[in-house]
């Protein structure tokens, strides 16, 4: 089942539970998903690699936004934040451990020939199209910078 159809299933059965948090929440990647099948240039079907990318933006600017609230001293909105992000992350495949993500950069490392700082822009390309959703990529990129130094 694509993640699309999947959101929409998981938003009925949220309606029906009552479940106002995770409605609210599956709203919120639905709008985004279809803003993104109906922009300008896109395909009428959104494939699942772009779902996840866009799944991973939304929980990643949720923890942004619930640092902010906890730093503004904001308890309320930083764990109704905090129930949001809990809920995209659950739509993304499992973050990979410091030494699968060791492991996954040193394979595209070989894959491309690199060998200095120099070569960090075809590695990144690579890396961040075949780590998507399942690291972040600013930890892709501290990992390359760190194997390539």
């Amino acid at each position: 089942m694509a993640i699309f159809d999947q959101i929409n299933d998981d938003i009925k059965a949220a309606m029906k539970a009552r479940e106002k948090e995770k409605l609210e929440a599956l709203r919120g990647i639905k709008k985004v998903m279809l803003e993104a099948q109906t922009a300008r240039g896109a395909s009428d079907v959104l494939a699942d690699e772009d779902a996840l990318k866009i799944i991973a933006k939304l929980a990643k600017q949720g923890s942004d936004s619930a640092n902010i609230y906890k730093e503004q001293g904001r308890e309320d909105l930083y764990e109704q934040e905090m129930k949001q992000v809990a809920i995209f992350e659950s739509y993304l495949p499992a973050k990979m451990s410091d030494e699968e993500l060791t492991a996954a950069v040193k394979a595209v490392i070989e894959q491309v020939g690199a060998s200095s700082m120099k070569d960090m822009g075809k590695v990144m390309g690579i890396a961040s199209k075949k780590l998507a959703g399942q690291a972040d990529g600013k930890d892709v990129a501290d990992k390359v910078k760190a194997l390539l130094a």
